[in-house]
């Protein structure tokens, strides 16, 4: 019998033309078989392995890093903290060490720590969330590595930003050390209050990826 008592999804749809990194082509999705015609349905998608609610792998980063087919399936579940740094946080503005250290004692070794930054309600094509989302400063991924947390999430396109030197230093710091990277959550309100949860984050086994799209659940 699961000891938990509720669960929420916390994944972005996926859907044709549906938002991603700006400079990938679009997500396409086309009727291979309707029921009018053939009696049953059967759809086609083409995506970027980085679209929607995904998880990053080493290999994202580094051609000799682990891809997401390679890392143990144990790897993506766990006890996880929920950092809610949204009613300070500013557009562009990167999440320091000093946001995180409140939930210190929290954080442990083998932990999973989920940022909220109130970005996941944004989605849209349009320009702020296309680019101007709150990151992780390599700082503060350096505090949490040196923390031993083995995953990271957050609710915006990226963990790392869109502007030119905002964007490597968290993955290249955090990828470098084995942490995957759970990117473009939708976090309940619900959840955030409650503050910690037991999340399953597995990503589709595609062989050789540096990413893979990823049907994000938290248990309490």
């Amino acid at each position: 019998m699961t000891p938990f008592k509720k669960f929420y999804d916390l994944s972005q749809p996926v859907f044709d033309h549906c938002p991603g990194w700006p400079t990938y082509e679009p997500t396409l999705v086309k009727y291979e078989a309707c029921y009018e015609n053939d009696r049953f349905n059967a759809e086609q998608i083409r995506l970027n392995s980085h679209t929607g609610t995904h998880l990053d792998a080493p290999f994202h980063f580094f051609p000799d890093g682990t891809t997401v087919d390679q890392i143990d399936v144990a790897a993506f579940q766990g006890d996880a903290v929920i950092v809610d740094v949204s009613k300070t946080i500013q557009p562009r503005q990167g999440i320091e060490v000093s946001h995180l250290e409140p939930y210190a004692s929290a954080i442990h070794s083998g932990s999973i720590v989920i940022l909220h930054t109130g970005w996941g309600p944004k989605r849209s094509m349009d320009e702020i969330y296309q680019h101007d989302w709150p990151y992780l400063t390599g700082e503060a991924a350096k505090w949490l590595r040196e923390k031993g947390i083995k995953g990271i999430a957050i609710d915006a396109m990226s963990m790392g930003g869109w502007y030119e030197g905002t964007g490597r230093p968290c993955h290249e710091e955090l990828l470098s050390h084995g942490i995957w990277i759970l990117e473009e959550l939708l976090i309940p309100e619900e959840l955030v209050s409650i503050g910690s949860c037991y999340l399953m984050a597995f990503p589709i086994k595609l062989q050789g990826f540096s990413g893979a799209p990823v049907r994000a659940v938290a248990a309490v």
